[in-house]
């Protein structure tokens, strides 16, 4: 996307009066107003992860029911640590990924690159490995990665049993278990169980504080307090121990309140909003039902048509359906991923078909 694009688009979003996908850009004010939500601004910063670092580490730590929660600056970082932890601790330089998952999709394969690691994929199917597929591995490997949810794969999550079991086949073949949670906040739902009996299954969690929560940056990796003390050692080593981060601390904790509780809300419309459009000609929702309140829409023409008729449609309606369309390996079919959140809950069933209709009208005449 060029950088006329991208700047078009955020101006019409951010001009929208209704939006069915996404949020509105925020601005730097929004974001100051974002730290007063999550704190008091007349204490004082942190200091190398003290101060609201520690508050935020001390909350997530207690909702995910671990030991302990270390701060790191990104996502990518905190995922690395957690990789060489297991390999230090296990003997073993192998570890069990998809080959959908971040690690290997977003994160340039730094485990391998920086870490010295490799990897073995249980499964190349559009899901996480099974209990059987980690058993079945042909070789030991120090950690096991279950992304939840699997982004790449369309937002996909096991359900509980199937989790369980694959937590129960890593520590049978003597690996460890570490949940890929950046999204981990909209994964309750569908798997029926709090966020601390999720992480419970896991040896290790990393979780994303802008994704899902809307903060301006950074991740925590949740486990024991071994597992704590090592994170912190290395996050200096790759450089994360950053003088004062409490913007990313203050948002994030703003985040916990505000998103937290209407992730439910988010999930229950996302299935409202998935069947409206999957009753458009030729189009196709995946999950259906949504596991999570984001999930992947098909529609039969080409990415450039959509696109330009989602900015018509915002510039001169002011109503944002959604962007971001990509044409797939079939002709003239596209696919876009919708998110639902606080502004879509505003949106009927009927709104949505009727908006949707508009859409696809402007699309088949581009």
């Amino acid at each position: 996307m060029s950088d006329n694009t991208r700047q078009r688009r955020l101006a019409a979003l951010s001009a929208c009066d209704r939006i069915l996908s996404g949020t509105r850009p925020a601005t730097m004010r929004d974001r100051l107003a974002d730290m007063e939500a999550g704190g008091d601004l007349d204490g004082r910063p942190d200091f190398y992860g003290d101060g609201p670092v520690t508050t935020l580490e001390e909350r997530v730590a207690d909702l995910l029911g671990t030991e302990a929660a270390v701060f790191f600056p990104t996502g990518t970082m905190a995922q690395q640590v957690a990789l060489r932890y297991g390999a230090d601790r296990t003997g073993r330089s192998t570890v069990a990924l998809h080959p959908l998952g971040h690690q290997e999709m977003h994160e340039r394969h730094a485990y391998a690159q920086v870490s010295g690691l490799h990897s073995v994929w249980p499964t190349t199917a559009p899901r996480n490995p099974t209990a059987d597929e980690i058993t079945e591995l042909g070789e030991p490997v120090s950690t096991v990665v279950i992304e939840l949810p699997l982004r790449d794969a369309g937002f996909v999550l096991p359900t509980w049993d199937e989790l369980t079991a694959v937590s129960a086949a890593a520590r049978a073949i003597g690996a460890r278990l570490h949940f890929d949670g950046a999204r981990i906040w909209d994964s309750t739902p569908h798997l029926g169980h709090s966020l601390s009996e999720i992480a419970s299954l896991a040896d290790s969690t990393y979780v994303s504080f802008y994704k899902t929560l809307g903060g301006i940056s950074g991740a925590a990796l949740t486990g024991t307090a071994e597992l704590a003390s090592y994170a912190r050692v290395w996050r200096h080593r790759y450089g994360g121990d950053v003088f004062q981060q409490w913007p990313a601390a203050l948002t994030a904790l703003a985040g916990l309140d505000r998103e937290l509780p209407r992730i439910p809300d988010y999930v229950r419309h996302a299935r409202t909003v998935a069947a409206a459009l999957s009753a458009l000609p030729g189009a196709r929702v995946s999950p259906e039902p949504p596991h999570t309140h984001r999930f992947r829409l098909w529609l039969p023409y080409p990415a450039q048509a959509l696109n330009d008729a989602a900015l018509a449609l915002a510039e001169e309606e002011k109503v944002w359906f959604a962007a971001g369309w990509q044409d797939t390996d079939v002709p003239r079919i596209a696919m876009t991923e919708i998110t639902v959140a606080a502004p879509a809950l505003e949106w009927t069933t009927e709104e949505i078909a009727e908006v949707a209709e508009r859409l696809v009208s402007r699309a088949a005449v581009h």
